[in-house]
């Protein structure tokens, strides 16, 4: 332990030592003159649904306005989240199938500690189901006012309980103003996107906004056709009453894009550009269940999101003194994914076995040498339908120095999965290499393949009650607790070989309880530190079941419990502000499985570290930012001894965002030059910590240029350099010479015109 702290000790001093900057990327247009200072006011982690200060706020949250989010020109959601501190996000597989991790928190991808919101409710109940993480289910485009992200804090007794992030995205809304946007958007890869917007008044106090986009591309990878395409609208109407306000919306999204995976690391030719897909493979067949069945599908198609959200909110004041707060939300659809998975490394075509003649390529008829780089590669095939019901309802009493909060939340959530995963066939390491005749395991679909095949459903309800209190000491002294009692069920049926019967049955019923309590000491206005403490549950959904069925005497085994502390200092005045916070966290009973269906390995981390998040503005243009995280992992039990006392898997020990910009009169018009370097230390590709992740530095650069009042243009460059960062190994066989890069190089042209 004391080595560690040492460790964090000499890094923070590092960082300390740099010029106070700041995050300008998250800083949202909600400045305000009352308090004289660059300072948000955000809406997320407050049992009673109150609006307040972010200096004021006992926990770390960033905020990050419609107008960074344009600046930062993300290609997915996910990428958006690398600019929170504590946040790592892997979001090289393409607009869908992200890996979130959080503070140090173990998990082997996808996002389980991450939860997203659309106006305080969350849009999908379960963070991660496998093969959906919710951000493969969220766009972000013009209708999106700004985003919150919060971190451990209160977040563990409210909503659907999660310890680790939420992200709350809010959509604008309508005013007495008409007004409005039209965006077309262009790039290096082909990019055709139309965005608008538009919103007003339709009645007395009755106000709409409505939005959305049609995109297409070839995706920042070369591909050789349309990869990613999609649309989505959405409409959100507000209604002003005496005492408060009634809001509905609906968000309807058809959108996808191709998943891309580990590439082979040590083949000449294959580097960030590099996609396993193009026309000569996009199209094959699977073989499934105990017949070899067989069905031919697009795997162009990748990952992606076909559904809708409709939720709302009830904002009211009851009386002088009691406040109701009501939040639903309802999501449907479709989250399917296909995609050419690597099985094992690229080796020449003289070394494989079986070979049973000539070698001849599927599509093109081109016949192959020995000296041909192959690899297998898995046609998989995840058909994903899953709904969701939430509701979340709170009644706050505020006193002359206290808020009380008692609330209920209630969901219902289904899952229907039909899965057939394995399907390898030997393929010509290429872009978009084509499938080989002439090899016995291509030529007979299942003779070399392992296959895992599932039919199942599954139904989940989970109800909570929570209280929260809010309790002013004094002018300095502020406390806070909560409590949240949850009772969590799960029914769940699998056929796994799709042979007709179920295999595995689940009816599971268990409660937990979570809690937090922080002080809040502002010995100045605008400058004060904050403590807490809380401990969260994250509860098992469907897959925990399947990968871990009668592994465990009893379903309280598959609960994972989260510690967490903190301490942040907080300051903020007219041109600057800083925020700092040190965590300590541990993850008890975490499951990872490296492959679907194999069993999971338990473990427990422990994690420590500290965050930076800071801002400054001159009068002259000229501003800069900064948002960094130093931290420490260690795997503190594990089935295999040697293991322990590792650092978890793919989470690095330090990571930097530097972002100045300067804006300026150019003739007639007002130009913004900004930039950003981002850095990520060295991570593991395995709990075993064999295989090293090495770190990189990223260069992005844009300019805005106002050209009228109305008139808008943004160029931005990704990746500036090319860089070839990697961000994971392959995730199924630790072993194997695979990763996947970073996007390259891209650059994106933007005109606007709004009114």
């Amino acid at each position: 332990m004391v080595a560690r702290l040492n460790k964090i000790s000499a890094a923070l001093a590092l960082l300390c030592s740099m010029p106070l900057i700041a995050q300008t990327s998250s800083e949202t247009s909600t400045d305000t003159e009352s308090k004289g200072e660059i300072e948000q006011i955000v809406v997320t982690g407050k049992a009673s649904g109150m609006s307040g200060f972010k200096v004021d706020s006992s926990y770390a949250i960033t905020n990050v306005s419609a107008e960074n989010i344009g600046r930062l020109a993300p290609k997915s959601t996910a990428e958006l989240f690398t600019v929170v501190p504590g946040v790592w996000s892997e979001s090289s597989g393409g607009v869908a199938g992200a890996n979130v991790f959080v503070r140090g928190f173990p998990s082997t991808g996808d996002a389980p500690f991450v939860t997203i919101q659309l106006n305080g409710a969350p849009i999908f109940p379960p963070p991660t189901l496998s093969f959906l993480e919710n951000s493969s289910i969220f766009r972000l485009d013009e209708t999106v006012h700004f985003m919150e992200a919060l971190r451990g804090g209160s977040t563990p007794v409210l909503s659907n309980g999660q310890p680790g992030l939420t992200t709350n995205f809010l959509l604008k809304e309508g005013s007495e103003v008409t007004e409005g946007l039209v965006k077309f958007s262009s790039s290096s890869y082909g990019l055709r996107r139309v965005d608008g917007v538009v919103s007003g008044e339709i009645a007395d106090r009755l106000y709409v906004m409505a939005g959305g986009y049609i995109s297409s591309s070839e995706g920042p990878r070369e591909t050789g056709f349309n990869s990613e395409k999609g649309h989505q609208f959405t409409v959100n109407v507000t209604k002003e009453l005496d005492n408060g306000t009634i809001n509905l919306y609906t968000r309807q999204t058809d959108d996808h894009g191709v998943w891309h995976l580990p590439v082979p690391l040590n083949v000449a030719g294959v580097d960030n550009s590099y996609s396993q897909i193009g026309p000569n493979n996009r199209l094959g067949s699977i073989a499934f269940g105990p017949d070899g069945e067989q069905q031919s599908y697009d795997f162009g198609d990748g990952r992606g999101w076909d559904g809708g959200i409709t939720g709302g909110t009830v904002d009211l004041d009851l009386t002088d003194s009691w406040r109701l707060m009501y939040r639903f939300s309802h999501i449907a659809g479709e989250a399917n994914t296909f995609g050419l998975v690597p099985e094992g490394g690229a080796i020449t075509l003289g070394n494989v076995a079986g070979v049973n003649g000539p070698v001849t390529g599927v599509a093109t008829g081109t016949e192959y040498d020995d000296d041909t780089v192959v690899q297998q590669i898995g046609r998989w095939v995840v058909l994903k339908d899953i709904e969701a019901f939430t509701n979340d309802i709170a009644f706050s009493k505020t006193t002359d120095n206290a808020v009380y909060t008692l609330g209920y939340y209630a969901t219902n959530f289904s899952v229907q999965d039909w899965w057939s995963i394995g399907n390898q066939l030997w393929h010509v390491v290429e872009k978009g290499g084509e499938a080989l005749n002439g090899i016995d395991c291509n030529d007979n679909l299942q003779s070399c393949s392992w296959n895992y095949d599932i039919d199942a459903t599954g139904d989940g309800d989970t109800s909570a009650f929570y209280a929260a209190v809010e309790y002013q000491l004094n002018e300095q002294w502020r406390v806070d607790a909560g409590l949240r009692r949850e009772n969590h069920n799960i029914s769940y049926v699998v056929d796994e070989g799709l042979t007709g019967d179920i295999s595995k049955a689940v009816d599971y019923d268990e409660s937990k309880t979570a809690w937090t309590a922080g002080v809040n000491w502002m010995w100045q206005r605008n400058m004060g530190v904050f403590a807490r403490i809380n401990k969260g549950n994250k509860m098992p959904f469907f897959d925990d079941f399947r990968d871990n069925y009668g592994a465990f005497e009893n379903g309280d085994k598959l609960i994972k419990e989260v510690t967490q502390y903190e301490f942040g200092y907080k300051w903020a005045e007219q041109n600057y502000s800083m925020y700092l916070t040190a965590f300590y966290n541990e993850v008890d009973g975490e499951l990872f499985v490296t492959r679907p269906g194999a069993p999971a390995e338990v473990l427990t981390t422990e994690a420590m570290g500290i965050e930076f998040d800071a801002n400054y503005r001159a009068d002259n243009g000229f501003a800069v930012n900064l948002n960094a995280t130093v931290q420490d992992t260690e795997i503190t039990n594990h089935p295999d001894p040697l293991v322990v006392g590792n650092q978890a898997i793919r989470q690095p020990d330090w990571m930097l965002r530097v972002t100045p910009s300067y804006g300026f009169d150019l003739g007639n018009m007002y130009a913004t030059v900004y930039g950003t370097l981002s850095s990520v230390a060295d991570r593991f590709g395995d709990n075993g910590n064999s295989v090293t992740l090495d770190g990189y530095s990223k260069i992005d650069l844009g300019v805005q240029l106002d050209i009228t009042q109305q008139l808008k243009a943004q160029l931005s460059v990704a990746n500036l350099t090319d860089k070839d960062g990697i961000t994971e190994g392959d995730p199924r066989n630790a072993g194997s010479p695979n990763g996947r890069y970073i996007m390259p190089r891209s650059i994106d042209f933007s005109i606007s015109y709004s009114f």
